[in-house]
């Protein structure tokens, strides 16, 4: 993947799951690149995984791209260009009360940090919602979401990585995407995302137990 890219852009560096950070004589472009999001699936053959690349430029994320082989779904974005599913546009999901929505989120496996912290959270959200699901792939739900098959998402302890292509997606699917506490850059250490009125009602329910609280 590294060397096809390469072969288009030459130049333009990477930040890589596996592979760390990689300098390009270009520092202004970057590719951002999880091969394999939602590896664990794919391990136990859970066809619930995608290969996920995010463009970089300037600092900014421009473009984004999220195929899931096992529906042969493609999910791209580009800045100012729209969200697409194939060829067909993208919106976010129009609802606009909780009790009707269906919510994503992932759990902390093991080795990372923040179990009883996603525990408050996820009954500060369970009580409000139609459901929540998790499935195991972040780059998945942002592209869902950006379908308006979901209606929401957070989640913390994550890397650029894993999200970076879906920023993109649900910004040009007119969706709002910032980091748990309002900001716009997000690094991934958390994220949170939907459309303009379940984002206040997920973060008013999320300030409510968020830490320091």
């Amino acid at each position: 993947m590294v060397e096809e890219l390469s072969e288009s852009r030459p130049g333009y560096g990477f930040l890589l799951e596996e592979g760390g950070e990689i300098k390009g004589t270009d520092p202004s472009h970057r590719f951002i690149i999880d091969p394999l999001d939602g590896t664990t699936n794919f391990m136990h053959a859970i066809p619930h995984y995608a290969i996920s690349i995010a463009l970089e430029r300037n600092g900014e994320l421009v473009a984004g791209v999220i195929y899931d082989p096992s529906r042969d779904e493609m999910f791209r974005a580009e800045k100012g260009k729209g969200a697409f599913l194939n060829d067909r546009r993208l919106r976010v999901s129009i609802r606009t009360d909780l009790e009707s929505s269906v919510l994503s989120t992932g759990i902390p496996f093991k080795g990372k940090p923040g179990h009883a912290q996603f525990l408050k959270e996820l009954h500060a959200m369970s009580q409000h919602v139609s459901g929540i699901r998790r499935y195991g792939s972040a780059a998945l739900d942002l592209a869902w979401l950006a379908a308006g098959r979901y209606d929401g998402f957070w989640e913390r302890n994550l890397q650029l990585w894993d999200i970076a292509a879906g920023i993109v997606l649900i910004r040009e699917a007119g969706g709002v995407v910032t980091d748990m506490d309002g900001g716009a850059k997000i690094d991934g250490r958390s994220i949170l995302s939907a459309n303009s009125e379940i984002y206040d009602l997920m973060k008013q329910n999320l300030d409510a137990v968020k830490p320091g609280k």
